[in-house]
């Protein structure tokens, strides 16, 4: 995910000098549509698309892995935080030792009534 982000700033630090420079050359009410269509063109929808390429590669992993219910998995970036690695459907970081369920997996009610 971090490499979506980078390339967007990428995007638009090179962006905005070059709308800068066209504003000179055309004409005022036209400029507005160029930036609203360059903008859309060269940072959003590459940005949208990347992201797009991103969750459906890590979709398995997601979905059906046993770090997708830990504390220590970070979805936005498919990392183990404690591990500082990316789990893949073969590879667990921990191997399963230092799973530990999300707050919303487990009820802690149940565990104590009759």
């Amino acid at each position: 995910m971090g490499e979506i982000v980078y390339w967007t700033i990428i995007r638009t630090a090179l962006l905005i000098p070059a709308l800068w420079v066209l504003e000179g050359y055309i004409n005022h009410q036209l400029w507005w549509s160029v930036c609203v269509i360059s903008i859309y063109g060269v940072i959003i929808h590459p940005a949208i698309l990347r992201y797009r390429t991103f969750r459906s590669k890590n979709q398995e992993v997601l979905e059906s892995t046993l770090c997708s219910t830990c504390t220590h998995f970070d979805e936005s970036a498919v990392l183990c935080m404690l591990h500082d690695k990316h789990p893949t459907k073969a590879f667990l970081p921990c191997e399963g030792l230092d799973w530990e369920p999300k707050s919303s997996d487990v009820n802690n009610e149940d565990f104590f009534e009759d």
